[in-house]
């Protein structure tokens, strides 16, 4: 059977029938949704970003709790290879911006190719986008045309003491984001027992919200888990069936069916591979590359690693500790060219954008897909 790369993890399906994957074919120039009124965004802090299949950018901002589908506009793009030295300084220049700023999340809209980077900049979240010819320019996000989704039974915005540390768990109310079969899906924790959870809702937005506590076989601590929130994951179908493949912090790789996300029970998710400890994975992208489709997932502490995606539909979950910092099931390498990368999306094909880390200094970089 053919296999087909998946063109993006925020637009398509990952399909895996059998031992292959089948390409999404899902348009990517819709009209806007209804819906939308026309006003300002205040996003209160950085979190996640994906787009539709329709360019409608989805943001999620945790300190709300709330997602918000933005409609860009964005219908053209400067062809080219973004390369920017200097991320930080460029975004300066072009906004006129004075003291810290911190970037945060990287979005490629696939219908152009444009770039939108997310910062913090004088108390405020903006939303940037950087063209193939390295033009920045602001969103203007007080005036834009956007709905919005708050997350029911979101935790307490405040510290409170867990073990021998304290957190603010509202912080990680929204991890990450993606628009999969007409709907956003949206991990995170809750102000529940069983505080890690899946939510899924139709977009364009409306009230049938579903929420699923989750639990894994975390390997490295050799104990069943509900406390951590997915990091990130990647919808994709395994054998036909809806499935997410979601990384944890210290850092399982676990797929879930989305089949058995109904609300009702706490499902339980199949650990694939535990990847090593003391480590955050950071984004993942899925691609086809010398008649073999992989899965290219960046890390906080690891480094970028390339997943075979060889038998995963039929693989078992891991019940047993690796201890040590160990690695098991799923194999995969570690990109030694890709060090650094902080933000990583797919750009085409065969190329994806990042921002690296080069000695302290945030650069914009095209990468070829290894």
């Amino acid at each position: 059977m053919p296999v087909a790369p998946l063109f993006r993890k925020t637009l398509c399906a990952l399909s895996l029938s059998a031992l292959s994957f089948a390409l999404s074919s899902s348009a990517l120039c819709h009209a806007a949704p209804t819906g939308m009124t026309l006003g300002p965004v205040e996003l209160q802090a950085i979190g996640p970003m994906a787009f539709t299949d329709s360019g409608i950018l989805l943001v999620g901002d945790p300190k709300a709790a709330t997602i918000y589908a933005i409609n860009l506009e964005d219908t053209t793009g400067e062809s080219g290879a973004p390369k920017i030295d200097d991320l930080v300084a460029a975004i300066r220049s072009s906004l006129k911006l004075t003291g810290e700023i911190e970037i945060g999340e990287l979005a490629v809209n696939p219908a152009t190719g444009n770039s939108f980077v997310s910062i913090s900049a004088g108390g405020q979240v903006h939303v940037v986008r950087i063209d193939g010819a390295d033009q920045v320019t602001k969103v203007n996000l007080d005036k834009i045309s956007h709905t919005s989704k708050a997350l029911p039974n979101a935790p307490e915005d405040r510290e409170v003491n867990q073990g021998r540390r304290s957190r603010n768990n509202r912080n990680a109310s929204i991890t990450d984001v993606a628009y999969f079969e007409g709907k956003v899906l949206v991990s995170g924790l809750s102000a529940g027992n069983a505080p890690s959870r899946v939510i899924e809702f139709p977009f364009p937005f409306a009230d049938n919200t579903i929420a699923t506590s989750v639990e894994i076989f975390h390997a490295a601590h050799g104990r069943v888990e509900n406390g951590s929130p997915i990091q990130t994951f990647l919808p994709m179908m395994v054998d036909g069936e809806p499935s997410l493949l979601a990384g944890y912090t210290c850092t399982p790789l676990v797929r879930f069916s989305v089949d058995d996300l109904g609300g009702s029970d706490t499902v339980r998710g199949t650990t694939v591979a535990e990847l090593g400890n003391r480590n955050q994975p950071l984004d993942m992208i899925v691609y086809e590359k010398d008649g073999k489709t992989s899965i290219l997932l960046s890390n906080s502490a690891r480094g970028v690693m390339k997943i075979s995606t060889d038998g995963i539909d039929s693989r078992e979950s891991l019940t047993e500790r690796v201890s040590g910092g160990g690695t098991a099931g799923q194999p995969f390498e570690t990109v030694e060219s890709l060090n650094g990368v902080k933000q990583l999306d797919k750009l085409d094909d065969s190329h994806a954008v990042a921002i690296i880390d080069n000695k302290g200094t945030l650069a914009l970089r095209t990468v070829e897909l290894p």
